[in-house]
Order: structure tokens, then C-alpha cells, then sequence
């Protein structure tokens, strides 16, 4: 087993991408248990300068998160998610598998088809299953690329309502149903940008 934790700690260093358990096992030789190995790596690395963690079904090593400040040097942010896109990437994230039409439906506005399309460049969305509804529509759920790049073994991690409150990240009006009021008045005139600059984004 110790040497079955040397590959599956090898494989997971060298590996730009999370590794599944099936991804891992195809490379190991014949009769080796990889998901033992990693259970067994994950228990060895808590408490270290990195961790082995799970991101959907598959895992990666990645800094521990309280020492995530120190490599605040090398992330440069240079530009913020629009209004619009942060509020389409998140009522994704919370009401997957959702359609277009449902995601306006919760916004109060329409959505863009250029933010669609720029999330899913960015590989935080993906397109789901169609719905057995007439038309059968297409549902959009957030990648494995976002739970990593968030943090979050799965989109169950992410923060509650009051959560979110509680961080001054979600605005106190709440509608009727429960979900938050996110959208106001045209679509057309809150996503506008100028002229060849990307309607995701904002300066």
C-alpha cells in the first residue's frame, strides 16, 4: 500500500487537471486498489502545507486553505464579473440542472446569450441534460473547473442564504418565494457594454 500512495501521489503532483480514482487505477498496475491509496494519502496529508481534496468525483493536491495568504503575491485580479454574470453563475450553481428560461425567470430579466456563452468558455458551466419538456430544453450546471476554483468537493459546499447574508455578498430584499430579488429593470440596458469590450466583464 505504501508504494500504491507513492504513484497515486505522483500522478496527482504531476497532474495539471483533478484525477479520478478511474483515471488513477487505468495507470496503476493490475491489482492495485486506488481509492485505498488515496484514502490513505488524504489521511496522511491532513495537517500538512497541502492536502489532498476532493473536487466532484475526482481529487487533486492543493494548498491548505489557511495558507492561502501566502501566495496572495502571485493572483492578480484585473477585471470583476459583471452583475449580470455573477447572478446567472450563481442561481446555476444553486438551482442546477436549470434552463435558460427558468434562469430569467429567477433574474426577472433576460439573459444575455453572450453571458452564457462566456461562462462556458471560462468552464465554470456546461450544458446539462435536456429537459422531457416540449421543446426539450437544455439545462446548464456549473464544472468541475468551478468547485476547484472555489474550493468545494461539491456544489452540497456551498453557502447558505444566511451565509451569505451574513458576509454582506446577498442583498436583504427577498421575494415572496423565497428566492432573492437579483434582477431590476431592462436586460438590454444592464448588459450593455461598449463597443468590443466583453458584456461579461466590467472595469
Amino acid at each position: 500500500m505504501a508504494e500504491q500512495e507513492r504513484m497515486v501521489e505522483a500522478m496527482l503532483f504531476a497532474s495539471a487537471e483533478p484525477l479520478s480514482i478511474r483515471d488513477m487505477a487505468a495507470r496503476m498496475p493490475h491489482g492495485c486498489d486506488a481509492a485505498e491509496a488515496v484514502a490513505h494519502l488524504r489521511k496522511r496529508y491532513e495537517g500538512r502545507g497541502v492536502r489532498v481534496v476532493k473536487v466532484g468525483d475526482a481529487y487533486a493536491i492543493r494548498t491548505a486553505p489557511d495558507l492561502g495568504f501566502l501566495m496572495s503575491r502571485d493572483v492578480v485580479e484585473t477585471r470583476k464579473l459583471s452583475r449580470a454574470a455573477v447572478e446567472t453563475l450563481a442561481i446555476i450553481a444553486y438551482h442546477q440542472p436549470v434552463t435558460r428560461a427558468e434562469i430569467e425567470e429567477i433574474r426577472g430579466v433576460s439573459v444575455s446569450r453572450g453571458t452564457i456563452d462566456q461562462l462556458i468558455e471560462m468552464e465554470w458551466i456546461r450544458f446539462g441534460r435536456r429537459r422531457m419538456t416540449p421543446g426539450r430544453p437544455v439545462t446548464f450546471v456549473v464544472t468541475e473547473e468551478f468547485l476547484d476554483h472555489f474550493g468545494l468537493e461539491s456544489a452540497r459546499d456551498l453557502p447558505g442564504l444566511a451565509e451569505l447574508r451574513a458576509a454582506g455578498l446577498l442583498e436583504s430584499r427577498i421575494r415572496p418565494d423565497g428566492a432573492p430579488q437579483v434582477g431590476e429593470g431592462d436586460a438590454d440596458a444592464e448588459e450593455a457594454t461598449p463597443e468590443g469590450q466583453s458584456e461579461l466583464f466590467e472595469d
